[in-house]
């Protein structure tokens, strides 16, 4: 079964992209959230530009991806899930959740270092939220990510199927998360008890600091609850809210080339966790 999982991995997690996007590019146009403020052409050349770019990266610089490292792991007998005899079914849904804990902590972490953030706010000066915007992330911190990715990895010993899913199901909601899609508020409410829902991430891309270091799940929405890092919605309501930061907000910064020198431009700003008024926020 491994060797299988191993030999379709690029088969399957395509598949899973590509009918995702389709299906979330659909739904954005049958029922959006909001109305967008910039040309969808060139955003979404730039935005899958970055998918292209950094897929290519990857491929270079990484033999082996995270589902391959896995594959290694358990045959060499580490990591901390190896050493425990947990029933397989149990070990695939735990990798599955610590794998999303790693993520979600991982994601506070760009916040709160400034240099880290300077990487990391290229993904939050996309002034408008859609599909693509769940891919948008500078090459650098696509690159950092997969090293402590393939960490953990070597540290918890998942079994393949486990990281497997972990991968496809990262890849599938980023892109749900992120969607400029309308879903009944009865619905959303259900559903963000279980996955991070489009409003509830939407509120992470406030222009507002206070707003955009919060809500930082990207599958599971257990852990901004369990650590305090919740929003249930933004001050000025979904269609009045501003996407973005506060920086990088000409038409021209939108660009592909100007996307990807962001981080060596200006100063970090006002974003990193570190500044956030968590006296202002209490009883929120």
């Amino acid at each position: 079964m491994t060797e299988t999982l191993f030999s379709h991995e690029t088969a399957i997690r395509l598949g899973f992209f590509f009918g995702i996007l389709a299906v979330m590019a659909l739904w954005e146009i049958l029922a959006p959230r909001r109305g967008l403020s910039r040309s969808k052409a060139v955003r979404w050349t730039a935005n899958l530009g970055i998918v292209a770019l950094n897929t290519v990266l990857l491929r270079l610089i990484f033999p082996a991806t995270a589902v391959g490292l896995a594959a290694l792991a358990a045959e060499r007998g580490w990591g901390l899930l190896s050493a425990i005899a947990l029933p397989y079914e149990l070990a695939v849904l735990c990798s599955v959740v610590l794998l999303d804990f790693a993520i979600y902590l991982q994601h506070v972490l760009f916040h709160a270092v400034p240099v880290l953030w300077r990487l990391h706010r290229m993904h939050h000066a996309d002034q408008d939220f859609d599909v693509t915007t769940g891919a948008r992330f500078h090459p650098i911190e696509i690159v950092l990510s997969m090293v402590l990715k393939l960490a953990v990895v070597v540290a918890l010993g998942p079994p393949v199927l486990g990281v497997l899913i972990f991968e496809v199901l990262l890849n599938g909601t980023a892109m749900f998360n992120h969607a400029n899609a309308r879903l009944p508020l009865g619905a959303d409410r259900v559903l963000r008890l279980l996955v991070v829902t489009p409003d509830m991430h939407r509120v992470h891309h406030s222009v507002t600091p206070e707003e955009a270091n919060s809500n930082f799940g990207f599958n599971l929405p257990w852990w901004d609850r369990l650590l305090g890092t919740y929003r249930a919605q933004p001050a000025q309501g979904h269609e009045a809210m501003t996407i973005g930061i506060d920086q990088f907000r000409e038409a021209a910064d939108q660009q592909l080339h100007n996307m990807l020198v962001q981080p060596f431009r200006s100063g970090a700003g006002d974003y990193a966790i570190n500044r956030r008024d968590w006296k202002r926020d209490e009883g929120r």
